[in-house]
């Protein structure tokens, strides 16, 4: 029995031996920065150039109200962004699991919008949403045939945190639905084909076939999309650095701290924070995802 154990665990090494490089890569690069970035954010450099141990660059941002509302921003950025996400990947892959004509053109363009660069697609939303002249203003305004007049002062959409925000969120959901859609399509196309007929003949409706079907079996890229969704909303940076001004996400933050106010060590300070807020609600969204594994399952 143990050799048995023994041969079944160096099978499964031998499974996994081809990603060590890659694990070794990415674990040393994060524990390089990661000392770095906790070097910096607990040392102040004294008249002369002497670095000494010190707790101030963290008092000073733990007392910054940009910091505090800049944290506030990305949780909800992150707890709407996530699921908003989620659900639009998963309403498209549904969409094009059916079989339809065109379905694969159709795929190809849903794929258009990761094929162009972040920065170009705020830069589109920007003109879009400009103050006072831009074209969802002038739509809004009734400046265009066919369109009533909705407002009758043009709406400063950039001046407003919840605008700004909300219009970020927008460019970040569109831009990277189509990793989401790809993602879930792959695991609704390893569904064999004939679960589906045999709860059609037994009467299971569409609710039915989702709730204990397709939602169980697609638990894993459902956790795959959450999971990579949601660090990418924590260290989002492009769009509320372009959309939002002022209003600012961590990782717009720590641009503004290092290149626009000069403050090197509290910048390394919001950047560690945002280490440890990714890290954190990975873990809860592990045990969430675990918890909705087993409602869903029943064990």
């Amino acid at each position: 029995m143990a050799q048995g154990r023994v041969q079944g665990f160096l099978g499964e090494i031998q499974k996994i031996w081809p990603l060590f490089p890659a694990a070794i890569y990415l674990l040393g690069f994060f524990i390089i920065v990661t000392v770095y970035l906790v070097g910096m954010s607990f040392t102040v450099t004294e008249q002369g150039g002497a670095v000494s141990a010190s707790l101030k660059p963290v008092t000073r941002v733990l007392a910054m109200p940009e910091f505090r509302q800049a944290l506030v921003n990305t949780v909800l950025f992150v707890i709407v962004g996530t699921p908003v996400e989620l659900m639009v990947g998963l309403w498209l892959s549904l969409m094009l699991y059916q079989s339809f004509p065109f379905r694969g053109t159709l795929r190809s363009i849903f794929v258009v919008p990761i094929a162009i660069p972040a920065l170009a697609t705020a830069t589109l939303l920007f003109i879009l949403f400009d103050f006072p002249g831009g074209h969802i203003n002038h739509l809004l305004l009734g400046k265009y045939a066919l369109f009533p007049a909705l407002v009758n002062t043009p709406i400063n959409w950039r001046g407003s945190m919840l605008f700004s925000l909300g219009v970020s969120l927008l460019g970040k959901v569109w831009r990277d639905m189509p990793i989401s859609m790809l993602i879930l399509l792959a695991g609704l196309n390893a569904i064999d084909p004939e679960l589906f007929d045999a709860a059609k003949t037994m009467g299971a409706g569409l609710r039915q076939r989702l709730r204990h079907i397709i939602l169980p079996l697609i638990l894993p890229s459902i956790s795959a999309v959450v999971l990579l969704r949601s660090i990418e909303m924590w260290k989002e940076f492009i769009f509320p650095f372009v959309l939002a001004g002022r209003h600012n996400l961590l990782g717009t933050l720590i641009e503004s701290l290092y290149n626009n106010w000069g403050y090197a060590n509290e910048a390394a300070v919001v950047a560690l924070a945002l280490v440890v807020c990714i890290i954190a609600s990975a873990v809860v969204l592990f045990h969430l995802l675990e918890m909705f594994r087993r409602a869903l399952v029943g064990v």
